[in-house]
């Protein structure tokens, strides 16, 4: 490192690579590690530390009631003005410390144009058959474990998943029975964890939600990071980007300047990736260049079209059955996915969640007896439904004047979850669970943020091109969701993985 002055007039070092990676998430650390081997000094910047690995990894108490890991600032509801707790985490990795490692592919159709109840879902300018190669290698890469075949909407593979599907437990192995019984297909979920032969997963209750102590869940610091820089890729910790600078015509990012430990670092690189999720990446832009609208927003979509997903937690309760099921998350249903003869609109995904348990309902049912907490999560089986949001530039984040981030967001979409909730709660009955219960995920259950910096052939009307570099720089490229046109309507770190595997193999980050 080579120290200089700042132009604020106070201590700085400046720091070199050819490629500076900020943030190292899913598509921070896939990037990374797909360019281990380019020969170009590659740097990952992550804004928190590594996450530890200790008993409290695996305790509800510490995780859910206490919120240990929790470690985001509060964001700014810009309808009610409220404080809220965003659903992220900073930390190497990313949220998939702590996500569940349910690694699908985005539906073909999802790719296309599709009808939706209150509108149309864009195409994206990829299509499936461009995406389906690197979907191959992120299977791959995340040691997915899944079986083709059982889902009714599958896109087609041009190979089979790495590793033979977690199979059901008795309890999840019932209760597909009784599911498929009335008709429905209940399939076998892609997951990424390490229970191959000699594999480091004990298959237990702590994967949804926890981080994994041993190191089994195929996270994005397990599975990319840490090879990555096994193999030389720099990286730095607890260095947060305040803004980029550019050249004097506005064209090429020429440095970002971070904070860390107090002092002031500029990092120089000819070329810059961000993956520093959704509303991040959106709010450093934000932050960056000259004029009102901030760093390649000559579209004024950056931070504008924000998807979360419509998204329901369901609890089903048989209080003749105890559910002593270790690893729930094992069983998904796609029936009313797509429009067919059932529906005749998209309505959404069924994927079971992990096992819940009293500590981990208590912080938000506080009224409750914790006795009867526990019973209600000793017999119940444990979903999470999701539908397509559809991109509203209304929804968006925004960069307060104090320097806050703000979400302006109201859902859309509504009337298809709400006959998704419907489907799920009489199929769940019939199959023998007389008490369901359900709640609609809020402005806080954001882990599948995406669509603040949107993908496209024209200027006007998107922010990075098909191959994910800003439309109004040279140097700067984009592999988190932010780019995604639409939200689909599945959990979306396998498509953040692939599409960042994509860009690498296009290979305008090392020519």
């Amino acid at each position: 490192m080579s120290s200089h002055r700042s132009a604020t007039g106070g201590h700085s070092d400046d720091i070199t690579c050819d490629i500076a990676v900020i943030g190292s998430g899913m598509g921070g650390g896939t990037l990374a590690w797909a360019l281990r081997d380019s020969g170009a000094d590659v740097l990952v910047v992550e804004r928190g530390d590594h996450l530890p690995r200790e008993e409290q990894n695996w305790s509800a108490e510490e995780v859910f009631a206490k919120g240990r890991y929790k470690n985001a600032e509060p964001w700014i509801d810009e309808s009610t003005g409220a404080e809220f707790l965003p659903g992220v985490h900073y930390y190497v990795g990313g949220n998939t410390k702590v996500y569940g490692a349910c690694l699908p592919r985005f539906r073909e159709e999802d790719f296309a144009a599709l009808e939706h109840a209150e509108g149309t879902s864009p195409a994206w300018p990829v299509t499936y058959a461009e995406m389906e190669p690197h979907y191959l290698a992120a299977e791959r890469l995340l040691a997915v474990h899944g079986s083709p075949g059982g889902d009714p909407t599958e896109p087609w593979r041009s190979g089979d998943y790495p590793y033979p599907a977690l199979e059901h437990e008795p309890a999840m192995a019932d209760l597909a029975a009784r599911l498929g019984a009335q008709g429905l297909n209940p399939f076998l979920m892609p997951t990424g964890v390490d229970l191959r032969d000699g594999g480091s997963c004990l298959r237990c209750r702590t994967c949804d939600g926890f981080p994994c102590k041993v190191g089994a869940k195929s996270d994005a610091e397990t599975r990319a990071v840490r090879p990555a820089v096994d193999a030389g890729v720099r990286l730095m910790t607890r260095t947060r980007i305040r803004r980029l600078e550019t050249s004097g015509d506005g064209r090429r990012v020429v440095a970002a300047v971070a904070e860390v430990d107090g002092r002031i670092v500029r990092i120089r690189a000819g070329r810059f990736v961000l993956a520093a999720g959704a509303v991040n990446t959106a709010a450093l832009l934000l932050a960056s260049g000259h004029g009102e609208r901030g760093l390649a927003n000559s579209s004024d979509l950056v931070g504008r079209r924000y998807m979360v997903h419509n998204s329901t937690l369901f609890v089903a309760v048989d209080p003749r059955r105890r559910n002593d099921v270790m690893f729930q998350k094992t069983l998904g249903i796609n029936d009313w996915y797509l429009a067919g003869s059932g529906t005749d609109r998209p309505l959404g995904n069924l994927q079971m969640l992990g096992k819940l348990r009293a500590p981990m309902i208590k912080a938000a049912r506080r009224w409750v007896p914790t006795p009867a907490l526990r019973y209600l999560t000793d017999h119940s089986v444990d979903i999470y439904l999701t539908t397509e949001d559809l991109p509203d530039p209304e929804n968006r984040m925004v960069l307060r004047a104090d320097g806050r981030i703000g979400v302006r967001w109201r859902a859309n979409n509504l009337a298809p979850h709400g006959e998704l909730v419907k489907r799920v709660s009489a199929a769940m009955r019939a199959a023998g669970y007389p008490l369901v219960f359900s709640e609609r995920m809020n402005i806080a259950t954001n882990s599948h943020q995406c669509g603040t910096a949107v993908m496209g052939t024209d200027p006007a009307t998107s922010v990075v091109d098909p191959t994910c570099r800003a439309h109004d720089l040279d140097n700067l490229w984009i592999t988190d969701s932010s780019v995604f046109p639409s939200s689909a309507a599945l959990n979306p770190a396998l498509t953040i993985a692939a599409n960042a595997l994509r860009v690498a193999s296009l290979g305008a980050l090392t020519a």
